[in-house]
């Protein structure tokens, strides 16, 4: 049963890369050659992404997960260091205003890919040795919350809210499933309403986005523009899509098609039957994620595969929600499919760790 569900984690994780392969030429290749005179030039980048992501992923494949137990508390020091790096002009690449980046030549990192998964093993690692202790607010509840707020801080000043919230999200459901009274949940999330309110709307481009979410065709030209061409994709598609390479958003109407909307190029190019067979992959993966977090034969690995599971759920969640409409714009991509350097790579080293958890299940 457990090979079973490796084998079939893999093999939709493989679909879904396979599809976002084909999907990021297509909704690209006009812009690379306007912009780069490449049609394959994201393509190129996407394919060395996914090289060095599935190295990783086989390479912790090969080794006991429950080793990076005692590698928990130094991999979260290293990433909160490589947070501030980032952080110092000259050293973090700037785009658009946020400073996220470390640049080599043709690849680029994002440290708060590496701070997300750093976090989820430290606060499984911690879960697992507490126990009972959980349930205490000075030895249970704060120390994950002093970890997730300093990781959640610096991340904030880069400035990157949408995985800011994912990260938190995640945390606290791990930590609900674990035992954690409820009222101290709720009186956290309750006391972070205030800040999380001046967050989107103290700033201006996130204020922008909240008010355009609420009503997009009140500046259909400006901040409203990408959800409504997001919108205008979908629609257009129909049931069975414009067609493999055919879609007209693609041709400098909806930004940022091949990374944060790539799901609207879907919907247009392959219709309603392309964007409900990407969330029925979706939902198949969840399935595996879930029954590999059931049999998982330790502590340690329950609540890493989780928070893993959790994640991706919640990325996927968040971008086809921000295609459609429902949700306001995070900036977080699909996860295999989407155009996305350091997030891909992360999304394949957390399915090579979930099949070392399901394979670990073989042998009770």
């Amino acid at each position: 049963m457990a090979r079973n569900n490796r084998v079939n984690l893999f093999t939709i994780t493989v679909i879904l890369i396979c599809i976002g392969v084909v999907m990021i030429y297509s909704s690209s290749s006009i812009y690379a050659w306007e912009r780069y005179k490449d049609s394959f030039y994201f393509l190129k980048r996407h394919m060395s992404f996914l090289f060095v992501g599935l190295i990783f992923m086989f390479l912790v494949m090969l080794f006991d997960y429950r080793k990076l137990r005692k590698y928990a508390r130094p991999l979260l020091f290293i990433s909160l260091f490589l947070l501030v790096l980032v952080l110092i002009p000259g050293i973090g690449r700037e785009v658009s205003g946020a400073r996220r980046w470390f640049r080599f030549k043709i690849l680029s990192f994002q440290p708060s890919e590496l701070a997300s998964l750093a976090v989820l093993i430290y606060v499984a690692d911690f879960i697992a040795r507490k126990g009972e202790v959980i349930k205490n607010f000075l030895k249970g509840f704060l120390p994950p919350m002093c970890v997730l707020g300093v990781t959640a801080l610096l991340i904030l000043i880069e400035p990157d809210l949408g995985t800011t919230m994912a990260l938190g999200v995640v945390v606290l459901i791990m930590l609900f499933v674990a035992g954690t009274r409820l009222s101290y949940l709720l009186s956290l999330i309750l006391a972070s309403l205030p800040a999380l309110f001046v967050l989107l709307f103290s700033v201006p481009y996130r204020r922008a986005r909240m008010l355009s979410f609420i009503n997009p065709w009140a500046d259909p030209k400006g901040t409203g523009f990408q959800i409504i061409q997001s919108q205008i994709a979908l629609g257009s598609g129909g049931v069975f899509g414009v067609g493999l390479g055919h879609s007209k958003q693609k041709l400098f109407f909806l930004p940022a098609a091949h990374t944060d909307f790539i799901f609207s190029i879907i919907g247009e190019e392959l219709g309603l039957i392309g964007t409900l067979g990407v969330i029925f992959l979706f939902v198949l993966f969840i399935r595996q994620g879930i029954k590999i977090i059931k049999n998982a034969q330790d502590k340690f690995g329950y609540f890493l595969a989780l928070g893993l599971v959790l994640m991706i759920t919640l990325k996927a969640v968040i971008n086809i929600g921000v295609s459609c409409g429902v949700l306001p714009t995070k900036g977080l991509p699909l996860p295999f499919i989407s155009y996305g350097g350091t997030s891909l790579m992360f999304d394949l080293v957390s399915v090579g760790i979930l099949i070392n958890i399901a394979r670990t299940g073989e042998y009770p």
